[in-house]
């Protein structure tokens, strides 16, 4: 992103379309100039230049070009503690799309120029107001796509994992400086920090880091939707269930054993969290090529699951029975993610459970009998879980995992060489490229690429 962080930028700030409110940030050097070019303040908002906290003025716009004046308020911040470290100031305006261009477009005419995909938040990293981690959370607060991964964002833009890190750096640091005290008068035989107090300080950096480690590695991207799989024996009523579940017959429903042969998925929302339910091939030994591919297909979908759902229908007896109590044992001992249904259970009301595995739930899909149940048991389950409960967000945990990973690598030879009494001066050397490794990690060393890459998918005006 070639930009001269001198330049005027102005770009529409609020989403695209009619509106009750529309808003136009303008940032850079004549932004007073050109703002005050357009407003015409009203008698309480005459001194608006004259201010030097950012307050909120009314007034009226007028565009020569297109002959209209409007009621508009000016949000104006006129130091260096904007959000983009420069003069800013954005129009807050009625939503009219045509009024809008129309002042986009006069601003442009009289000097400043439309701003680039995520500009203004590359001005607020550039100049210091924020982090890179931050930055790209501003990124994770226009794209959330549930509750959740708005609150992981705004965690994430208000520091929460920065100020860990600075924390951390500033540890590693005085470290360093107590290591390199020890060597200015290792002639004189002063101990400034004995091998102790350095492995006790590299480990609890070590564990900090490897923290984030693990958080960036089980990250999964924006957005993602809970992948919830229906297994079971053959004609254990998943079709049935899975149609009442989603509300419409997506999946063939019918008595005769083996009807699905591949797996059927569909996106559903329950309540506020965007789940996948997939409805696989009965559990049954591979009788021909198509029921092998159907079987490989529902074990694919059961390991990638975030929840099995084992349906097992509450008129099984006999060999079926013990056959569905082996199966469901064997996912349970692979540690899969399990919640065991009793489907059918209009068909025998009195089912005695003889074995220890006594179902989650007992449902009917023609009474409704446990529906509303089982939806409450899924909104906990999935709620819970550990899915998406990284502190970082999906962007900032694949571009960080490297340095990362490179930090703990460096912390740990430096335990290393503590342990074996190599020297301070090796230990100094692994502290200092850990330090430089957490330095990428916050943005304090960067190239153009990477923050091409980073702010390249922002939208305009953000």
């Amino acid at each position: 992103m070639l930009v001269d962080l001198n330049d005027t930028i102005v770009a529409l700030a609020s989403a695209p379309g009619p509106a009750l409110r529309g808003i136009v940030r303008i940032s850079g050097d004549r932004c007073a100039e050109l703002i005050a070019s357009l407003f015409k303040p009203n008698a309480d908002s005459t001194n608006w230049r004259e201010s030097r906290v950012p307050r909120r003025w009314t007034g009226r716009i007028h565009l020569l070009a297109a002959d209209v004046t409007f009621d508009a308020a000016l949000s104006f911040w006129p130091t260096s503690r904007s959000y983009t470290g420069q003069v800013m100031g954005e129009f807050h305006l009625v939503g009219c799309e045509p009024l809008l261009d129309a002042l986009l477009a006069e601003l442009c005419r009289r000097g400043a120029r439309m701003a680039q995909r995520g500009e203004f938040t590359l001005r607020a990293f550039l100049s210091g107001r924020i982090d890179l981690v931050q930055a790209e959370a501003v990124l994770g607060v226009i794209e959330a796509a549930d509750h959740e991964e708005l609150q992981k964002a705004l965690s994430q833009l208000g520091g929460s994992v920065t100020e860990r890190l600075k924390a951390l750096r500033g540890d590693l640091i005085a470290l360093l400086g107590d290591l390199e005290a020890g060597l200015d008068f290792v002639e004189e035989d002063i101990e400034f920090i004995t091998s102790e107090q350095i492995l006790q300080r590299l480990e609890r950096a070590v564990n900090l880091v490897n923290h984030l480690l693990r958080d960036s590695s089980a990250r999964l991207p924006a957005g993602y939707r809970r992948r919830v799989v229906l297994a079971g024996l053959p004609n254990a009523g998943k079709s049935t269930l899975f149609n009442a579940l989603i509300g419409e017959d997506k999946a063939i429903v019918s008595s005769i054993p083996g009807t699905t042969r591949d797996y059927v998925s569909a996106m559903m929302m329950l309540d506020a969290i965007p789940m996948e339910l997939i409805d696989t091939a009965g559990w049954e030994i591979s009788s021909d090529v198509i029921m092998t591919t159907a079987q490989s297909q529902r074990s694919e979908q059961v390991a990638s699951a975030d929840l099995v759902i084992w349906c097992r229908s509450s008129d099984l007896h006999g060999d079926d029975r013990s056959l569905d109590l082996e199966r469901y044992s064997e996912l349970k001992e692979k540690g899969t993610p399990l919640l065991l249904l009793e489907t059918r259970a209009d068909l025998n009301q009195n089912t005695r459970h003889d074995n220890p595995q006594v179902p989650d739930h007992r449902v009917s899909v023609i009474t409704g009998q446990g529906i509303p149940e089982l939806h409450a048991t899924l909104r906990s389950r999935l709620s819970s879980t550990n899915i998406a409960r990284s502190e970082l967000l999906a962007s900032t945990a694949v571009r960080c995992r490297d340095s990362l990973q490179k930090s703990v690598d460096c912390l740990q030879r430096a335990i290393a060489a503590t342990e074996t009494q190599a020297g301070h001066e090796l230990v100094s050397m692994e502290i200092r490229e850990a330090q430089y490794e957490l330095a990428t990690v916050v943005g304090e060393v960067y190239t153009d690429d990477m923050l091409d890459h980073i702010f390249s998918n922002f939208c305009i005006g953000k």
